[in-house]
């Protein structure tokens, strides 16, 4: 590369030039190399500035060159000297911060964990027990899946009365196929009677307990029993008593003077539900397991509306459901009625 492709200088006066050479200043400098000196006038403000060139004392209006590693001492060190600065102001507010950070943490761990997972059936059962004996105000509860086994209602019957005689209202919801379960009726008697209250609902979207609003568990997978989460986190658990009471205001009563277990409104709600999976596509023993029935009471309903329709496979029965009218949602008295959408 030439003088002429390296082009004019045009750096400013006493700036140093940002990492490109231009060629009147390698002309020049090489023009000092050749001859000792050069005229101070025609000096380029870059050679200046970078500390390559400076006054010759032998003669009066000339310059003379710097060697480039003295020149570099003189140019660097104050960039230098600011790097060290901006190093050490670093390292300051980074000693300050981490005096707070330490603070920060050393708080954070003496705080319960917002979320916690729990391992095995007799860990759960330790933390919800410690949960409900320390409820003071209110324990929200759903029970997905029918009818519960005998010796979890035994455990949990002692445990609720215990509760309800510290004056916690207790709100819990089944799905509605726990009225023709005898030993889940018989725990809800018994609670319902210490002022416990139950509802039921065709479909209960997932088990949860939740105690005082404070902390609530959860499965964390479909079979329920084998690992559970623990939520103390307040946005969450606000969401899950929303859902909750969401839930129970569309739910039915149980108990003493409460909708029979087979009244008109349960049993609609527990066929048209069936139905209505039965459209969708799922299977009987998808239906049994969201439904909390066993599989072979979900095919005798099936079976029944199969009869009533003249339907001769299940393809065919979901058209005709479809397009009977039989899955329509009751509406107000007066109002008229609508087909349900999918």
């Amino acid at each position: 590369m030439n003088d002429e492709e390296l082009g004019r200088c045009r750096c400013n006066g006493g700036e140093l030039p940002s990492g490109r050479v231009c060629g009147d200043a390698l002309s020049y400098y090489r023009s000092i190399l050749r001859d000792g000196t050069a005229s101070r006038e025609t000096a380029p403000p870059c050679l200046r500035a970078l500390g390559l060139v400076t006054d010759d004392p032998r003669t009066p209006g000339a310059t003379t060159l710097v060697p480039p590693e003295a020149a570099a001492i003189a140019a660097l060190r104050p960039i230098e000297e600011a790097i060290a600065d901006q190093q050490r102001a670093y390292r300051s507010v980074q000693a300050t911060l981490s005096v707070f950070t330490r603070t920060y943490d050393d708080a954070r761990k003496r705080e319960q964990p917002t979320l916690t997972v729990l391992n095995g059936a007799t860990v759960i059962s330790n933390a919800l027990e410690a949960a409900v004996d320390g409820c003071r105000e209110e324990l929200l509860t759903t029970q997905p899946g029918g009818g519960r086994p005998e010796h979890l209602l035994s455990e949990a019957l002692d445990r609720d009365l215990r509760m309800l005689e510290r004056g916690v209202r207790q709100r819990t919801i089944y799905q509605h196929t726990v009225r023709s379960h005898a030993p889940t009726l018989a725990y809800v008697e018994k609670v319902t009677a210490a002022g416990a209250e139950v509802h039921t609902l065709v479909e209960v979207f997932e088990r949860m307990i939740i105690c005082d609003r404070q902390v609530a568990f959860i499965p964390t997978s479909e079979e329920r029993s084998d690992s559970a989460l623990q939520i103390r986190h307040p946005a969450l658990l606000r969401f899950l008593a929303a859902l909750f009471d969401s839930a129970w205001s569309r739910s039915v009563p149980v108990g003493p003077g409460g909708v029979p277990a087979r009244s008109p409104l349960i049993t609609s709600d527990v066929q048209r539900a069936i139905l209505q999976a039965v459209v969708s596509g799922e299977t009987d023993d998808s239906i049994a397991r969201r439904m909390g029935m066993s599989r072979r009471s979900v095919a005798k309903h099936i079976s029944r509306v199969s009869r009533q329709l003249g339907s001769n496979s299940r393809a065919q029965l979901g058209y005709l459901l479809a397009t009977s009218g039989l899955l329509w949602l009751p509406e107000p008295p007066g109002a008229a009625p609508r087909e349900r959408t999918f």
